[in-house]
């Protein structure tokens, strides 16, 4: 386990990085289940990394179907204390057009409930604020990133996510328009959140790859969408690789929100619940 190590967790276009070096995979078992698939130990310049495909290797997991808690947990066993989530979303606003990186600060959860959101409850009560989800100091470092990458970018604004897998109806996109959101994707809630409850300073790299559908010339296709996410892939490695120096040359420190999350006192709880609340306060 490194100490203070750097988890990113996102598509399968990290393994193209140029330069990296895969060191070795760790199969990790959770109280809370299996995780998408296998973490990736490796190295970029040097700086060692680990990173989890959020929809396995073969992009085989549904975001309904990823278990966020198993990743996350997974994530943090191997010490992870920084976490980059990369991932594509749709544009809810004219001036975040295809191929922008956006860097949100907030999140609305508009999933259905089917998700499991926390590692807490049967026997563990805690709560964390999810006021600011986005360490400011880790999004900084990702949008100095992003201009050393010479990538178009845009810092702050709310990413909504929604159940999926099928892509939002016209109504439903002018909805989400009217919350004032920026971004619309399928992951990054409870995964944000979840971060929050481990101690970790998460933040995340929106890759915009359309305009959604709420523009009258817009239809967003699966064919469409995988064009742009060829250019993205391309910009988010340039900026992966410049992140990891930046984040490795600055380890911050952060206020952990789980710090004094958990009610429940220890002589109340059993050896499974004790050891959970061990590896998410580490």
């Amino acid at each position: 386990m490194a100490s203070k190590a750097i988890g990113i967790i996102g598509g399968s276009g990290v393994y193209n990085i140029e330069g990296i070096e895969i060191i070795q995979e760790h199969y990790i078992e959770t109280p809370f289940g299996e995780p998408s698939d296998r973490i990736i130990e490796a190295k970029i310049d040097g700086i060692l990394f680990y990173f989890l495909p959020r929809h396995g290797r073969n992009h085989h997991v549904l975001p309904h179907e990823v278990n966020y808690c198993a990743n996350v947990y997974a994530l943090k066993t191997m010490g992870v204390e920084y976490l980059i989530s990369v991932s594509a979303v749709g544009s809810l606003k004219e001036e975040c057009p295809p191929t922008m990186m956006v860097l949100p600060d907030q999140f609305i959860d508009w999933t259905k409930g089917g998700r499991r959101r926390t590692f807490f409850g049967e026997g563990i009560v805690g709560h964390v604020s999810t006021a600011c989800p986005i360490e400011t100091n880790l999004q900084k470092l990702l949008a100095d990133s992003c201009k050393e990458a010479g990538a178009d970018h845009k810092v702050g604004g709310s990413y909504i996510c929604i159940e999926g897998p099928q892509f939002s109806s016209k109504a439903e996109s002018n909805i989400y328009r009217s919350f004032g959101a920026t971004v619309i994707g399928m992951t990054n809630v409870p995964e944000a959140y979840l971060a929050k409850e481990a101690g970790m300073a998460y933040a995340t790299l929106a890759m915009v790859t359309d305009y959604d559908c709420w523009r009258e010339e817009e239809h967003c296709s699966v064919e469409e969408i995988l064009k742009v996410m060829k250019t993205n892939n391309q910009t988010a490695q340039k900026i992966i690789k410049s992140a990891l120096k930046r984040l490795d040359e600055n380890r911050f420190d952060f206020v952990k929100e789980n710090t004094f999350a958990i009610m429940t006192p220890d002589d109340a709880m059993n050896s499974k619940q004790k050891e959970i609340c061990k590896v998410l306060k580490a």
